[in-house]
Order: C-alpha cells, then sequence, then structure tokens
C-alpha cells in the first residue's frame, strides 16, 4: 500500500515533534494553575512569560499586547466584535474575502463590503471610498486562505495613516484601527506589525505545526478593546479563564520554527508551486488557476477544470490516497459555492470544478509529480464520460 498524499496544510498542520515535546511537562508534572501564589505555580507563570515573550518578540509587540485565545476564531471574533462594542455607534469594513471568522461577527454591526478583483485582490480605492467620519476598523487578511492571494497590507496601513491625520485635522477624533487575518500568511509572510502597519493581527496555533484550539491576537496598546468573556482578569482582562499552558507553550515553539526556517520553505515550495502550474497546464491546456500568479502563497494552488465535478474528483482522489479540499474546511460541509470565488467573479460552475491544493513541510517533488499524473488521468476519465 502507498503512502498517502497530505495535501491540504491550509486546513490542519501536523504537530511538530520539538513542539509537543516543550509541551508534555505541562500537561501533568507543571498542571498548576498560574494565576495561583505558591511556587511551582508561580514557575509555570514564568513560563508562560517566557513565551508571550517569544512571540511577542517575531510581531515586534510588547508582551502586554499579545492576547492568548483558544485558536484564530476567537482572535477574529475578539479583534471585530471587542472593538466594535468599545465603538457602539461605529462601522467597520471587512473585505469580501474574509474567512467567516471575520465575516459572521462583523454582521452583527454596521459594517460594509469591500470588494476585490478577479484575482481576488482588495480593490484600493473602492475600499477607501467606503471609509467615512464613523469607520472605526478596516479588517483585510494578510494572505487567502482558499486562493492564497496576498493583500497589500503595506500600503492598505499608509493609506489609514493619511486619513488619521485629516481626522485630527477636522477635529474628529474617532480611531481608525486596521487588523489583519494572518493565520495562513505567518509560515511564509512577515508578520512584525510595525512592518505592516497593522493595530490588530490574529494567527492560529493549529495552521503552523502547533496545537489546534490555540492562538493569539496582537493588540496594540493604543487600540481600545471590550472583552468578549469575563471572569477571572487573565490576558490583561480581554480573554478571562484559566490559561491553556501546554498549548500556549506549544503555540510559541511552533512560532519560532515557523519564522526560523520561513525563507528557507518559502522558496523550496515556490519551486514546488511553479512546477504544479506549469506541467498541470501542459497536460491539461483548460485547466483555470484562480487567484494571483505573483503575489500569492507559496504553497497555494488553486485551479478549476472546466466541467469537472469537484466534489467526484475530491472522493476519487481520496480513493487514490490523495487529500486535497474544495475550499476552506471550515465551510467544506455547506455543499454551496465559496464566497471567496464568488467575490472574485467566478461562476457557480467553475467554482464547483475547482480544487485547493496547500502544501507543506512533508510535501516532495515526487508527491506532486503523483498527484498531477493522478488528477490528469481523472480529469481526462471524467471529461471522456460527461
Amino acid at each position: 500500500m502507498k503512502n498517502p498524499i497530505y495535501l491540504d496544510y491550509a486546513a490542519a498542520t501536523p504537530m511538530d515533534n520539538n513542539v509537543l515535546s516543550a509541551m508534555m511537562p505541562f500537561f501533568s508534572a507543571n498542571f498548576y494553575n498560574p494565576s495561583a501564589n505558591y511556587d511551582p505555580a508561580i514557575d509555570v507563570k514564568n513560563k508562560l512569560n517566557d513565551s508571550r515573550g517569544k512571540i511577542s518578540f517575531w510581531l515586534g509587540a510588547k508582551p502586554t499586547e499579545i492576547i492568548f485565545t483558544a485558536g484564530g476564531t476567537e482572535a477574529n471574533n475578539l479583534a471585530i466584535s471587542g472593538v466594535m462594542q468599545a465603538n457602539p455607534d461605529k462601522n467597520l469594513i471587512v473585505s469580501a474575502i474574509e474567512h467567516d471568522s471575520v465575516l459572521l461577527p462583523a454582521k452583527q454591526y454596521l459594517h460594509k463590503i469591500a470588494p476585490v478583483d478577479s484575482r481576488g485582490m482588495i480593490n484600493l480605492p473602492s475600499l477607501l471610498k467606503l471609509i467615512d467620519k464613523d469607520t472605526v476598523l478596516i479588517s483585510v487578511m494578510h494572505a487567502n486562505n482558499e486562493v492564497g492571494t496576498i493583500q497589500p497590507i503595506k500600503e492598505i496601513a499608509q493609506k489609514i495613516k493619511a486619513i488619521r491625520s485629516q481626522r485630527l485635522l477636522a477635529n474628529n477624533h474617532t480611531p481608525l484601527y486596521l487588523h489583519t487575518d494572518a493565520s495562513q500568511s505567518v509560515n511564509y509572510l512577515d508578520i512584525h506589525h510595525s512592518q505592516l502597519g497593522v493595530d490588530l493581527i490574529s494567527l492560529n496555533g493549529g495552521k503552523i505545526y502547533g496545537p489546534k484550539q490555540t492562538g493569539i491576537l496582537f493588540v496594540s496598546s493604543r487600540v481600545k478593546l471590550s472583552p468578549l468573556m469575563l471572569g477571572g482578569g487573565q490576558e490583561n482582562n480581554l480573554r478571562s479563564g484559566t490559561e491553556n499552558v501546554a498549548g500556549f507553550i506549544g503555540l510559541a515553539c511552533a512560532l519560532d520554527k515557523t519564522q526560523l526556517i520561513r525563507k528557507e520553505e518559502t522558496d523550496r515550495l515556490s519551486k514546488l508551486q511553479s512546477h504544479f502550474f506549469k506541467n498541470i497546464a501542459a497536460k491539461l491546456p483548460d485547466v483555470i488557476i484562480n487567484g494571483s500568479l505573483n503575489k500569492r502563497l507559496p504553497n497555494n494552488i488553486h485551479l478549476s477544470f472546466p466541467g469537472v465535478d469537484n466534489e467526484m474528483l475530491i472522493a476519487l482522489l481520496n480513493n487514490a490516497l490523495i487529500y486535497v479540499a474544495a475550499g476552506s474546511a471550515c465551510s467544506a460541509s455547506n455543499n454551496m459555492p465559496s464566497h471567496v470565488l464568488k467575490a472574485m467573479g467566478i461562476t457557480d460552475d467553475q467554482a464547483r470544478s475547482s480544487l485547493r491544493i496547500s502544501m507543506g513541510r512533508e510535501t516532495t517533488l515526487e508527491d506532486i509529480d503523483q498527484t498531477i499524473s493522478i488528477i490528469v488521468d481523472l480529469v481526462k476519465e471524467q471529461m471522456n464520460n460527461a
């Protein structure tokens, strides 16, 4: 029996062995509640703060600006609802291709949707036109989880900075914050907050070879945020509840490795990505590559095969022990065309013929060649039977 080929790293990553080793002592031997006042608990608290410091280093932040959460979804909810509850008479803008953990919280408040172009790139002039005197928050993901398009966050931040200055001149003291969901980009892109120019950043441990149900929200000290959960006042009163010490220590370890090998992995996966695009197009001339070709995460391959049923294709690939996706794993069960592809102007028929292939640390050239070969055979078979 051949080994399975896993190509859904955008949905979940296997935990790194070093991460698991770092976590193990905190499941049993060092089980203490970090809020307690005796020596073993204080030691656990110090270890937790060490992890917070490691994370803050990579984001160029203060440790007090790092809020631990139970994953990217909670981080996004805290960013959106936290800002809006602190500014209840204001509005926010989100891009049309955000993850549902941004889009659905946004719907609870006065909000506007910023469009994207056919590549999935934010339409910056349209975004700027949506900003009014009461806009308090803009949320644009760093890179899309389905088509991999990398957004011009720095450019957006520069425009926002200019608008802030204009507001002050007009005696308008409404803040204007920029949030980015960097859950998919952190493996490959710089997430230093001052380089990006953002006020809030969401990260997800399950996407970076760390433990699932761990994440962080970077919150600049200038941001006024209301908590979503009340209780013991942990995480600067923004996220009450006894800390998941083992998980957060694992998250810090995972982020460390991710950043240390980021450039090497980006180069390796970019070559595999180019190889895939070149060879699939040579064998299936009608294939459509969705998303930007040059502003794209190096691990992302998103294709449409006109006339092919993607559900059947995914099932056949599954039988061949090749594991891919149609889109976001969080919405895979609703059987609806992706809101990301629809926002890009892609038809429902084309969306229903699309595959997302996302590579990772264990992906090899042999994996890619086998996958191309089997996809080509399956697509041709479907087309012949149509």
